[in-house]
């Protein structure tokens, strides 16, 4: 199954949350501010994030509730 290139999972991140690469933003705060009502300009600018961001996150969601496999392209081993 095809797994979301920038999305990273690694156990001393945020407890282990789906974050989006290269940031401690996880993909459920992303979510969490489309579900508020946030736009992606507003998102963009509260977060420091990019449009390409955003839709990597609803991607991996999406995938998930398909139920792709979801596990991180780009994660850390847990120790």
């Amino acid at each position: 199954m095809k797994m979301q290139k920038g999305i990273v999972v690694d156990a001393k991140v945020r407890f282990g949350k789906p974050t989006i690469a290269g940031t401690r933003i996880t993909v459920e705060e992303v979510l969490g501010a489309l579900a508020s009502g946030m736009d992606f300009v507003e998102i963009q600018k509260e977060y420091g994030l990019n449009r390409e961001q955003i839709k990597t996150a609803v991607r991996y969601v999406a995938g998930w509730i398909k139920g792709e496999e979801t596990k991180s392209y780009e994660s850390s081993p847990r120790r």
